[in-house]
């Protein structure tokens, strides 16, 4: 089934020649910037996202603004001392504004390099892509609705060997107060600020944490009274994930660490029901059956444990015995489809940061200094954020509860 009047990201960019929308958002947006200069180059930075067709250098995005423009289109991203905490945080108050934020989705990026003088890059081992590549690891943060979504804040997951060698952080101009950070840590210090710094209105954080240790993050966020859905993989022991069952239907003895046990299985699995949702990658909607189960999660010794909280299983085949995928929250008295249909806005992340992203540069960075890969994210976030804006305004009104929502035959 296809959902009629979804939203449609245009095959161009809007045109920002004759665009009201883009001067008024690039003048809030980028007000912290002290100087009229440094201001009148961010907007030209951010409308060459916009235009420039194919990889967003340096010189392409110079050719665009004008000739002799190119060092000074560097000077701006790569030297000026602007702080790009502030715009993401002007950017992230005006998408509030725009479109209604039903959840803040964590979304990993690797960005793949060659050599080795882009600030933050290793050969690591990547779990999203399960081998060892050269590559930057990054964590955004996005505010997403089913209408639109757009990331806000960003984080660069340095490896201790960048941190540890000081000719490395000299090179790379990396602040003396940024330390080594694992991906994870580095979301939820971007929560964190986006709460407690920008003070913007809460909502869920949506994660993936099946490739790490979820008790951290949830004990972090718990500890940040920041309701989540994070993805978890109860049979993966690398995660030293522990699920114990509460309430009428607990096991006998609860707490025994085991792969998937066949008590919580049993308990997930007595209540389903079917719950309808948007996929917004394939741009249709579904129905996913969906059990819950009360669930207590203990971490390593001398952590303490989390207290009542909800798993999640999904069967994206219902004939199947084992469900696909496992979600836990601390959502007080959620309704299933409230929660599932939460964790699937990480759907519309993925596609807006294939769709709209990519498109405006966010893999294009050449430059090697911690600042510039900064003061670049944050301009890419500019013109993402102005795309899916022009896009949600020319579009109709779509339902955001796919029960209401109008569908046709695919």
């Amino acid at each position: 089934m296809a959902v009629e009047n979804a939203l449609e990201l245009p095959t161009d960019m809007p045109s920002v020649e004759s665009s009201e929308i883009v001067s008024e958002f690039l003048s809030v947006t980028l007000s912290s910037i002290p100087r009229s200069d440094q201001r009148r180059w961010g907007e030209q930075y951010a409308r060459a996202l916009l235009t420039v067709k194919g990889k967003k250098t340096m010189r392409a995005l110079a050719q665009q603004v004008g000739a002799g423009t190119e060092q000074s289109l560097y000077q701006f991203i790569s030297k000026s001392p602007w702080d790009a905490a502030e715009v993401r945080h002007a950017l992230a108050r005006q998408f509030y504004e725009a479109a209604p934020t039903r959840a803040w989705v964590v979304e990993p990026l690797v960005l793949t390099k060659v050599g080795d003088q882009s600030v933050g890059v290793e050969r690591q081992f990547v779990p999203q892509i399960g081998r060892v590549v050269n590559c930057q690891q990054t964590m955004g943060v996005w505010l997403a609705s089913d209408r639109a979504s757009c990331p806000v804040d960003w984080r660069l997951a340095l490896p201790e060997c960048w941190t540890e060698q000081p000719g490395m952080r000299k090179r790379a101009s990396i602040p003396e107060h940024v330390g080594s950070c694992p991906p994870e840590q580095c979301a939820t210090g971007s929560i964190g600020r986006m709460k407690n710094e920008w003070g913007l209105p809460v909502r869920p954080v949506v994660m993936d944490l099946r490739e790490s240790d979820p008790h951290p993050v949830c004990a972090d966020l718990t500890d940040l009274k920041t309701p989540f859905v994070v993805r978890v993989d109860p049979s993966a022991s690398h995660t030293a994930l522990e699920l114990r069952q509460v309430g009428p239907h607990a096991p006998a003895r609860p707490g025994a660490r085991s792969a998937e046990p066949a008590g919580l299985l049993t308990a997930v699995s007595r209540h389903r029901l079917p719950v309808e949702w948007v996929d917004h990658v394939t741009g249709t909607v579904r129905a996913t059956t969906v059990g819950s189960v009360r669930v207590r999660l203990s971490g390593p010794s001398g952590r303490t444990e989390l207290q009542d909280l909800v798993l999640l299983a999904a069967w994206a085949d219902p004939g199947r015995r084992h469900p696909s995928e496992y979600w836990l929250s601390n959502l007080s008295q959620p309704r299933l489809g409230t929660v599932y249909r939460t964790a699937m806005l990480s759907r519309r992340v993925q596609r807006d940061l294939a769709e709209v992203s990519d498109r405006v540069g966010l893999r294009d960075f050449e430059g090697r200094s911690f600042r510039g890969w900064h003061h670049h994210m944050t301009m890419v976030s500019l013109a993402h954020a102005l795309t899916v804006l022009a896009a949600d305004r020319q579009a109709a009104p779509a339902p955001s509860d796919p029960r209401t929502a109008k569908v046709s035959a695919a």
